[in-house]
């Protein structure tokens, strides 16, 4: 590291597969002045990437605008997805520049603007600091706040978006253990109300004078006109109080359908949003259900996907 302008910032090299991935990029474009855009671009958010991973963050260059080839014709895009924190706008610069220019379209949706000196090399670059917010197409290299402090930035962002995130998707969280206080989040409604007394399944209504179940059904939309693509996810419960619990999720038509339309994906996703268990309907199914365990505070997803529609509810056992 080293001391410029005062402000503390990070040199390093720029690797062989960087520059390379960069040539990707610039091959695909009209223009020579384009091709120099994406090529400082990608330089520049290689670079970050490379160092904030180095730093451990978790990034996404998959998720970024400037990963899209599409997105460079159209847009002068340096972004870089920081997991479960947000885009951070990597710009780039040549020598001893006194200000940066940041387009128009990426002056918002960013958690801050990283400047990066590209050597005119492009073996070597500087990351000379950056600042969390602009007002205008250009500002000036002096305004930039150090390396160090962008790291602590980060740190705090991602520590208040992960806070954020839990009171966010606390308010759409279905609250299972709710559930055996008789309190329920709207749409989720008894299963009578849903199928009519008589349409009951013979199972429910064992379980209901046992009183050792609970479940609730909601109406699932998964066409846009079709009332054939209407389903109900039903959520089954053991009504006790246990540190852990045995849920029963399920899909049914609804009382105007006898089957389940084919192809319809039923799939319970963990915290982080990937598939542990997975059913799909064939061409007659009544009904298609997993069955699992859960834990006290632990969350998870189930997700009705048929063709390119997907419907996702969020739970959590508390």
């Amino acid at each position: 590291m080293s001391y410029i302008r005062d402000i503390l910032t990070f040199s390093g090299p720029i690797s062989t597969t960087e520059r390379q991935r960069a040539e990707q990029f610039c091959s695909q474009q009209a223009t020579a002045e384009k091709e120099e855009q994406v090529r400082l671009n990608i330089l520049s958010v290689s670079f970050v990437n490379s160092y904030l991973q180095y730093m451990g963050f978790e990034t996404d260059l998959q998720a970024s605008d400037s990963w899209d080839s599409v997105k460079h014709i159209l847009m002068d895009v340096a972004d870089l997805s920081l997991k479960k924190i947000g885009f951070l706008e990597c710009r780039p610069v040549f020598g001893d520049t006194e200000f940066v220019y940041v387009p128009p379209e990426v002056q918002s949706n960013r958690i801050g603007y990283v400047v990066v000196q590209i050597d005119k090399s492009f073996r070597e670059a500087t990351l000379l600091g950056f600042v969390k917010e602009v007002a205008s197409d250009l500002f000036p290299i002096s305004q930039l706040q150090s390396v160090e402090n962008l790291l602590e930035y980060l740190e705090e962002l991602s520590q208040v978006k992960t806070q954020n995130f839990s009171l966010t998707a606390n308010n759409n969280l279905v609250k299972l253990k709710q559930w055996l206080e008789n309190i329920f989040e709207p749409g989720w409604q008894d299963i009578e109300s849903i199928f009519g007394i008589q349409s009951v399944n013979p199972a429910w209504n064992m379980r209901s004078k046992a009183d050792a179940f609970i479940s609730r059904g909601k109406l699932i939309n998964l066409g846009k006109v079709l009332s054939d693509r209407t389903v109900v996810l039903v959520v089954t419960l053991p009504n006790d109080n246990e540190q852990e619990m045995d849920i029963i999720v399920e899909v049914r038509p609804t009382s105007e359908q006898s089957y389940l339309p084919p192809n319809l994906q039923l799939m319970v996703l963990d915290f982080e949003g990937a598939s542990v268990m997975e059913a799909e309907t064939r061409s007659s199914n009544k009904n298609i259900q997993l069955q699992f365990s859960g834990h006290v505070k632990e969350r998870f997803s189930v997700k009705l996907a048929l063709g390119d529609v997907s419907v996702t509810e969020d739970f959590v056992i508390c």
